[in-house]
């Protein structure tokens, strides 16, 4: 067995855990050879194939701690759209597929988010590939599974942060805003929150409402304490239902930019001095929680053991304390944004943490 295995879309903590054991797993268990493919599908495209034999020198207990993928990773250049210079796309798929052969591959294992999944598979599918995928995203937002490698790793930064904020808040009677990541899911922002002492969680699954956090503010001032905590996931609209985004070279508009108008609008309400700090990349990076090694790790062994067993087209999951798979199809399908209902919405509100709704 010749066994190929890339990384795709946005990187985060816990990747390399999964190649270290995926590597271990095929070469120790069964004798295979591990092929890295660089920069996701990237790889694949470039002639010859960007790629490497994988053995087991490289991967010891350094590479476990190690933030990132040694195997690198891009978000752009979809193959079934590709850019090209004069702002034409270009359908490469059959390309990625020739890359595939050429490297004599009898499976692929691909980690990656819902689109990076969703790509891989339609590849997949046109040209009879065998796949098994493993989900990352410090989103948390892909369907059958509880846990994508990366996210707990991206709410321990979130959270650490939160602590920081918290004595120069105290000592400078500043309410201060940190917004965090997530895409179009609030799961970093509910459960960081929550974890970090926050007063005002505001996410875009729960319609808010200024007036609301501008009382909760009142209402900690008025019980004596001289500071607030406020933390913003980053898909969040304006009271009017506009998301907030930044342009960036190279690439489509990016959500940014809500904390500094929860900031203002707090401000103006409160009369508050008030702080913004923005996250961005640094979740995405630092040593991997003991979580997403573990997770990684438990991901890494079942995706080898399915290429074993001939399952393709399966995505591993957590589920109930244990790995389990399920059509990779069904999971790229099911989005899995936050439940209002949720035990941990109703943890926060039992917390007294404002959502701005109530």
């Amino acid at each position: 067995m010749r066994l190929g295995l890339l990384t795709s879309g946005g990187d985060c903590a816990g990747l390399n855990a999964i190649l270290r054991a995926v590597v271990q797993r095929a070469i120790q268990g069964y004798g295979w050879q591990v092929v890295g493919i660089r920069e996701g599908t990237q790889g694949l495209l470039s002639r010859p194939p960007d790629a490497a034999e994988l053995d087991l020198s490289i991967f010891d207990g350094t590479l476990l701690r190690q933030s990132g993928t040694i195997l690198g990773t891009t978000n752009r250049g979809n193959p079934f759209a590709y850019p090209l210079a004069d702002g034409e796309t270009r359908d490469r798929s059959a390309e990625v597929i020739e890359g595939y052969h050429e490297l004599g591959l009898d499976a692929l294992i691909g980690i990656g988010g819902d689109g990076s999944l969703e790509i891989l598979r339609g590849l997949a599918q046109q040209g009879g590939l065998n796949l098994v995928g493993i989900p990352k995203t410090i989103d948390n937002d892909i369907g059958g599974t509880e846990v994508s490698i990366g996210y707990d790793s991206a709410v321990s930064v979130a959270t650490h942060a939160l602590d920081h904020l918290q004595a120069t808040a105290a000592s400078h009677s500043r309410v201060m805003v940190l917004e965090v990541m997530g895409r179009d899911a609030g799961h970093i922002a509910l459960n960081a929150g929550i974890a970090g002492g926050a007063d005002v969680i505001l996410i875009p699954e729960i319609a808010y409402r200024f007036e609301k956090v501008a009382a909760k503010i009142a209402a900690l001032k008025e019980n004596g304490r001289n500071f607030a905590l406020v933390v913003v996931a980053e898909a969040l609209r304006t009271e009017e239902g506009q998301p907030v985004q930044t342009p960036h070279t190279g690439s489509s508009l990016t959500y940014g930019g809500i904390g500094h108008y929860v900031g203002e609008k707090i401000a103006a309400l409160t009369g508050a001095e008030t702080r913004v700090t923005v996250l961005g990349h640094v979740q995405r990076g630092g040593m991997p929680s003991a979580r997403d090694r573990l997770m990684g790790s438990a991901f890494g062994i079942r995706a080898v053991e399915l290429v074993a067993e001939g399952k393709f087209d399966r995505m591993v999951a957590w589920a109930g304390r244990r790995v389990v798979d399920l059509p990779l199809e069904q999971a790229i399908a099911s989005y899995q944004a936050v439940d209002p209902e949720d035990d941990l919405v109703r943890t926060a509100r039992g917390l007294g943490i404002c959502l701005g709704d109530a």
